[in-house]
């Protein structure tokens, strides 16, 4: 009998093994990013701004998926998989917010933000998405904020939670504003299927089943 030629895996076999070793070596975390902190990890030029990277020694080639701006907090996804990065941004990933606003906001303003309103973006305006919106019946436990906000002396303040599938630069802050309400904290609280939990301000918690952040209704 003539000697047996040994199988060689294909290309797509080989193809799908180096994916898995290149899933296996990826990190991610999650991170309660504080009130104050950019959403990088370099410092911009001539400016002292606070950073993602003074809080943990992330690994190299470590990314913010989205962005939660200067003043806002909360749930913040990291990886160093760029696919991620783009599943998770993805429209059908939910995002919700707790926000607390100026003033009793009104049932009818509520109304106004599930349907969706205009904001600006880039210049030209923009109708948001329908959206899932509610007034909490008390305040939301939460870190202490880096920053006081206003005292009660200045009137009432109310909590609502607004989740979205869709991520325009400062769209809750334009959203509330569009209903007459301004933002005074926005805290992002949940993405997909991961929660930001019991954590405290500036806490990295690694993430080893990072697939959760997909499952969303």
């Amino acid at each position: 009998m003539g000697s047996r030629i040994p199988l060689m895996p294909n290309t797509n076999q080989n193809n799908l093994l180096e994916l898995s070793l290149s899933e296996q070596n990826h990190q991610h975390f999650k991170i309660f990013k504080p009130y104050g902190f950019l959403s990088q990890f370099v410092p911009e030029t001539r400016k002292k701004k606070k950073v993602l990277g003074e809080l943990f020694p992330f690994p190299d080639k470590i990314m913010a998926i989205g962005r939660l701006d200067h003043d806002s907090e909360g749930l913040l996804l990291l990886t160093t998989d760029g696919m991620k990065s783009f599943q998770v941004r993805d429209k059908g990933i939910e995002k919700e917010y707790y926000v607390q606003v100026d003033g009793e906001i009104t049932q009818d303003a509520i109304s106004q933000l599930q349907k969706g309103v205009n904001i600006s973006v880039n210049g030209t305006i923009y109708l948001t998405l329908p959206c899932k919106a509610f007034r909490l019946e008390s305040e939301p436990n939460l870190p202490a904020r880096g920053r006081n906000i206003r005292g009660s002396s200045h009137g009432p303040t109310s909590w609502i939670s607004i989740t979205i599938c869709e991520g325009k630069n400062r769209q809750i802050r334009k959203m509330t504003a569009a209903v007459g309400f301004a933002t005074l904290r926005l805290v992002r609280v949940r993405i997909g299927d991961i929660y930001i939990d019991s954590m405290i301000a500036g806490e990295v918690v690694p993430l080893a089943n990072f697939d959760d952040a997909l499952n969303c209704s």
